[in-house]
C-alpha cells in the first residue's frame, strides 16, 4: 500500500530540555490522507488544541492488522518503536507535540512499559485528566514562558512519566466488569458524530437496548468517565469545529439544538472559558504564530 507524504507542519514555538522536546505546531491537511507515523526512541504525546478534522482514526498496523482502526482522540501518546497508521479527512488544526525520552521511565519503573493490545488501544484517546492537564500546562508555558521556564518544563516532563505509568498499569487485558459491548459504544459514538441537538439518555439507552441505569453504569466502566461528560464534550467539539468556519453564530447555535445564540454563548463560555466570538477570533483571526512567543519556527 502506498502512503501519502507527511502533512504540512509549521512549528510556532519550541523548547528543548534534557528530558523532553515540546512544540506548538499548526498542521495543514490539504486533502484526506493516510500516513504512517514511525515511533522514535521517545514517547510522543499529542494534544489537539482545536478540534481534529472529522473522522481521524489510527491503527497499530504491526499489532492489529490492516483493518482495525480506532478513533484518534484529543490527547494521545505513541510509544517508542510502534508504527502508527493515521487516516483523516482534510482540515487544519493546532496541536502540542511532546517528545518524552524513555530514560526516566526505564529508571524509575525498572524497564520499559509492556504494551499490550488493551494498553495500545488506550493510548489513542486518553481521558486521564492529570495527563491532559500537564500537556495544557506545557502549552501555556510555550505561549507565555516565565522565569526558570526550562526547569519547569523538566519537572512537568517528570510528572508526565509518572502519570503515564500509572495510567497504563491500571489497564488490564480483561474488559472492565459491567462495561458496554463494542457495538453499543459504536452506536453511541455514531450518534454523537451527528451535528445536531445533544441526545438524551433515553435516546442513547434505546439505541443500545438498555435501561438508562445500565447504560450510564456500563459507559463509565468502559470509558472511565460519565456519559453526560462525554456527550457534553462532543457538543463542545462540534461547536469549536463550526466556529472555525464562517458560519454565523446564530446558525451554529440552532444546529446544535440551542433556542438562541445567547443560550449557546452562555453554555460555550461555561465549558471553555471563552465566548464564541473570542474563540473564533483566536483561532481564525491572527495566525497562531503571531500570537505566540516563537522560540523556533520552521515549515516543511
Amino acid at each position: 500500500m502506498q502512503y501519502r507524504d507527511e502533512p504540512l507542519i509549521t512549528i510556532d514555538a519550541a523548547l528543548r530540555v534534557p528530558a523532553t522536546t515540546v512544540q506548538l505546531v499548526r498542521i495543514h491537511l490539504p486533502e484526506p490522507f493516510d500516513y504512517v507515523m514511525h515511533g522514535e526512541d521517545a514517547y510522543r504525546f499529542g494534544l489537539c488544541l482545536m478540534p481534529r478534522p472529522h473522522n481521524a482514526r489510527a491503527c497499530y498496523r504491526d499489532r492489529w492488522g490492516p483493518r482495525r482502526f480506532e478513533r484518534l482522540g484529543t490527547a494521545f501518546v505513541l510509544p517508542p518503536g510502534e508504527p502508527l497508521q493515521i487516516r483523516s479527512d482534510r482540515g487544519r488544526h493546532a496541536s502540542l507535540v511532546c517528545q518524552l525520552r524513555p530514560d526516566p521511565i526505564r529508571a524509575w519503573f525498572d524497564g520499559d512499559l509492556r504494551w499490550t493490545h488493551r494498553r495500545l488501544e488506550a493510548t489513542l484517546d486518553i481521558p486521564n485528566a492529570s495527563i491532559r492537564g500537564l500537556l495544557l500546562r506545557l502549552a501555556e508555558e510555550l505561549r507565555h514562558p516565565g522565569f526558570a521556564s526550562q526547569m519547569l518544563v523538566e519537572l512537568i516532563a517528570a510528572q508526565m512519566a509518572i502519570e503515564l505509568c500509572r495510567y497504563c498499569t491500571a489497564i488490564t487485558e480483561r474488559r472492565p466488569t459491567g462495561g458496554l459491548a463494542p457495538w453499543r459504544l459504536g452506536r453511541i459514538d455514531e450518534r454523537l458524530r451527528e451535528v445536531r441537538e445533544a441526545p438524551t439518555l433515553e435516546e442513547l439507552a434505546g439505541l443500545c437496548g438498555l435501561s438508562v441505569r445500565q447504560l450510564t453504569r456500563g459507559f463509565r466502566a468502559s470509558r472511565g468517565c460519565s456519559l453526560g461528560e462525554h456527550v457534553a464534550q462532543s457538543q463542545v467539539d462540534h461547536a469549536k469545529r463550526l466556529l472555525a468556519t464562517d458560519q454565523p453564530v446564530k446558525a451554529i447555535a440552532y444546529s446544535l439544538g440551542f433556542s438562541s445564540s445567547s443560550a449557546f454563548a452562555f453554555a460555550f463560555r461555561r465549558a471553555t472559558g471563552e465566548t464564541p466570538r473570542e474563540f473564533r477570533q483566536r483561532v481564525s483571526g491572527a495566525p497562531i504564530g503571531e500570537m505566540l512567543p516563537v522560540a523556533d519556527r520552521t515549515t516543511r
